[in-house]
């Protein structure tokens, strides 16, 4: 079997206690198209040609992360200041707020679930 025989990404899962709350998060918040079909007990959300679905259970964050603040899925975005107004506007807490290191910009923030998300 041929070293690259994976050519790209195509599920990638969270977990939630309160799947209907962080489903509504994704879809109304954040914007993500909710495929119909799979809403009810797995939302399944198309991102490109890459499916988020979640899941129903807790989060668990890694114990002694290194570095200790790491996102735990990354989107990226047409227009980062748009969304952080977004994000604002949906009283999405901001703790770090947009930070930059050379060409690169992104804010952080946790997911209802308590996932940490960037959008870059």
């Amino acid at each position: 079997m041929p070293l690259n025989m994976i050519t790209k990404v195509k599920v990638i899962s969270l977990w939630s206690e309160d799947v209907l709350r962080t489903a509504h998060f994704y879809r109304d918040v954040l914007g993500l198209k909710l495929l119909t079909h799979h809403h009810d007990t797995r939302p399944h959300f198309e991102v490109g040609d890459i499916y988020l679905v979640i899941l129903k259970g807790k989060p668990r964050p890694a114990e002694d992360p290194e570095p200790s603040r790491f996102p735990l899925l990354a989107f990226e975005v047409q227009d980062l200041d748009a969304a952080v107004e977004r994000l604002i506007a949906h009283e999405v807490d901001l703790p770090w707020g947009i930070e930059e290191s050379g060409v690169s910009r992104w804010v952080m923030f946790h997911d209802p679930a308590g996932n940490l998300i960037e959008l870059t």
